[in-house]
């Protein structure tokens, strides 16, 4: 059962690389969640492919892992009040879409918001129970 298990402590940082093939594919769609009040969309989504390159493979290789696991945290944390919650409320939206594709973006949204709650929960756990390397964070 233990095998089985600790799958996970592999599974987990290996899936963020979804996150990575997004940003890098796709430009435009991680440029457009980066909110209008801060600059640079384009680099600010390169620069988030970069960070989480760097969370998984210190979550894999276990340097300074309690460190990543934590700051992604606070990564996710923010993106979900920052990114997230106001596009769920109608800001950073764009108000000339149909009105039922708006209220379709404003539910996406809010499952975005949902789903960085529990990765940041997940994330603080790994942080806790996970990490090997606490040189950083005691």
């Amino acid at each position: 059962m233990d095998r089985i298990l600790n799958i996970g402590k592999w599974l987990f940082p290996i899936s963020f690389l979804m996150y990575v093939g997004l940003h890098l594919s796709k430009p435009d769609v991680g440029a457009a969640f980066v909110p209008d009040y801060l600059p640079f969309p384009y680099f600010l989504n390169y620069l988030t492919a970069v960070f989480i390159i760097v969370f998984i493979i210190s979550a894999l290789i276990g340097k300074y892992d309690k460190l990543a696991y934590t700051l992604m945290a606070l990564y996710v944390v923010l993106m979900a009040f920052m990114v997230h919650l106001p596009r769920a409320i109608g800001s950073e939206l764009d108000t000339a879409m149909m009105a039922d594709n708006l209220a379709r973006e404003k539910e996406l949204e809010m499952v975005n918001v949902f789903r960085n709650i529990m990765v940041f929960g997940a994330l603080l756990g790994f942080a806790r129970y996970v990490a090997k390397d606490k040189r950083v964070t005691g």
